[in-house]
């Protein structure tokens, strides 16, 4: 049976995202004490699920979680017992966090009377560091609207529960400069040197996901002798990577919208990585707030 450690910052989507992986036929247990972690796993034994995955939930409100040794000795347990377990992690910038917590108007679990909301978040990102450096998955929810986030997770859940020791978990996103670099991307390539779709009337309303655009920013030789570049490139770092103990990537492409060119090269980049036998998660941060916008008036790629 396949586990999924699903945590992060409070606010980020965690039940957002409990309730699609339910949806998805993954037994889900929300709020699980660290301490009865592995007792909980062992009676999975034998079970017949669904979705033969399992999601286990917990937070800084599981009140053994502020001990981090605990938390380290437990997974090394599960570990040492042979369970496979993933760490999702989820997260979002701190504004967005506050934002989030004044409209439900609900109280972060750190906060009090003499803890801020904007402090209850730092000492909650400084507690879930070390599982954030550690994540299998890292999902960043600061812009990513329910659709993108269920997709996210449908991939997961559909990726091999082989051993953690063959292949190091790939995610290539796409994402628009003018919204910010992913804070997750550990790689980030420019692609604004790349002819851009936008200014081409019949292509501006497209994505890097339609055959036109994808065909027009491809076929370029600039691009050409980029992909050629950035594929020897990451042929070569990503087993360097892993054999450094590096078991999760993020692979960061940025035009200024996130709509066109830097969809299409995450594509080709993506496609790439599935011939050297990776698993990539393929993600395009603002492709749909880039289409939003344009409904709305005119917006650059």
């Amino acid at each position: 049976m396949r586990f999924l450690l699903l945590t992060g910052m409070s606010g980020a989507g965690k039940t957002v995202a409990l309730r699609y992986l339910e949806d998805m036929g993954v037994f889900c247990v929300d709020n699980l004490p660290p301490s009865l972690m592995v007792r909980f796993m062992e009676g999975c034994k034998g079970v017949s699920l669904r979705a033969n995955t399992t999601a286990l939930a917990v937070d800084v409100r599981s009140y053994a979680f502020s001990d981090l040794h605990a938390v380290s000795k437990t997974l090394l347990e599960i570990q040492g017992l042979g369970y496979h377990m993933e760490t999702v992690f989820l997260e979002a910038s701190d504004d967005v966090l506050v934002s989030r917590y004044k409209e439900s108007r609900r109280e972060h679990p750190l906060a009090n009377d003499r803890v801020t909301l904007t402090e209850a978040i730092a000492q909650e990102r400084e507690i879930l560091q070390p599982l954030r450096e550690t994540a299998s998955y890292l999902i960043d929810t600061t812009n990513l609207r329910p659709k993108a986030l269920q997709k996210q997770l449908e991939q997961i859940v559909r990726g091999s529960s082989e051993s953690e020791e063959t292949l190091m978990h790939v995610e290539v996103m796409s994402f628009g400069f003018k919204r910010g670099i992913p804070k997750s991307a550990d790689l980030v390539f420019d692609v604004r040197f790349l002819p851009n779709p936008f200014y081409i009337p019949e292509l501006c309303r497209h994505t890097g996901m339609d055959a036109d655009v994808r065909d027009y920013v491809m076929q370029n030789e600039v691009t050409k002798t980029f992909m050629n570049h950035l594929t020897q490139l990451l042929a070569f770092l990503l087993p360097n990577y892993r054999n450094e103990g590096k078991r999760r990537i993020v692979i960061a492409i940025g035009c200024t919208g996130g709509a066109h060119r830097s969809v299409a090269i995450c594509e080709a980049t993506g496609q790439f990585l599935k011939e050297q036998g990776y698993q990539p998660v393929i993600t395009h941060r603002d492709v749909d707030l880039e289409q939003a916008h344009w409904k709305n008036g005119s917006e650059m790629d």
